[in-house]
């Protein structure tokens, strides 16, 4: 009876030792798991870190590359996931500002013509495009200059065509067209001629600015119609009328 009582006590034994066994193969191959899964996460993770530095230094490139004005070949290139060019980028960047739609442009007789008219150089193209007084074509094949120029020295773009109007004729006069002086600057020979129509547009608009709209200028009188007549145009009592007109011809 003895032996078989301890036959028993030692088949428990090795039972218990074999479930402990097994238990502690359980726990080892759970924490071999976890190590594993938190090895793969953080290996991810690593990736996902350089492909994100890898996105930022692919934009700021093509940032410097925009900025750089670099190979026009390179004008395409490629920012994340998708190509777009550099006017794409800088909206991106900095949003353009708001624009005035055409049919919103106003004009007055006494308005500032200092204060631009809010287009965009696209729609003010547009409207030189669909003018239907512009008979010679000069205002449609040049309206990209006639509005950076009011731009770069911030005229109002509607003023500064009925200006040109008015003193060139819708056809631009062939005086004028001759010498590229299309507001009648005069010098004591006559009519002052420029080099080209590039020239003679730019020394308008310059000329407007600096002694007519500007406080301070040699003709300052106001930078409205009037206040430009004062030493612009003084003989002539239609003057302020017939620019005006030329004005609303370009807004109807």
């Amino acid at each position: 009876m003895e032996t078989e009582s301890n036959g028993r006590k030692v088949l428990l034994s090795i039972k218990v030792s074999t479930l402990l066994m097994i238990i502690l193969t359980m726990i080892v191959t759970i924490v071999t798991i976890n190590v594993v899964r938190d090895k793969m996460i953080s290996k991810t993770n690593e990736e996902k870190q350089k492909e994100l530095a890898a996105e930022i230094v692919s934009t700021n490139d093509a940032v410097a590359e925009m900025d750089g004005e670099t190979n026009p070949v390179n004008d395409r290139f490629h920012v994340t996931t998708r190509s777009i060019d550099r006017r794409e980028l800088q909206n991106l960047i900095t949003p353009p500002p708001h624009t005035t739609p055409i049919e919103e442009v106003t004009i007055s007789r006494d308005m500032d013509l200092t204060v631009r008219t809010g287009l965009s150089r696209e729609d003010f193209i547009k409207l030189m495009t669909d003018l239907n007084e512009d008979t010679s074509g000069f205002f449609e094949e040049n309206a990209g200059l006639i509005f950076d120029y009011c731009e770069q020295y911030q005229i109002n773009e509607i003023f500064f065509v009925g200006l040109i109007s008015a003193e060139s004729g819708w056809n631009i006069a062939s005086n004028h067209r001759r010498t590229f002086n299309y507001i009648s600057l005069m010098s004591h020979s006559g009519l002052i001629r420029f080099s080209s129509v590039e020239d003679g547009l730019e020394s308008a608009a310059r000329t407007l600015h600096d002694n007519y709209l500007t406080p301070g200028g040699r003709f300052y009188y106001g930078s409205t119609l009037s206040g430009v007549k004062t030493r612009f145009c003084p003989a002539s009592p239609t003057w302020v009328n017939l620019v005006y007109g030329r004005m609303e011809q370009v807004l109807n």
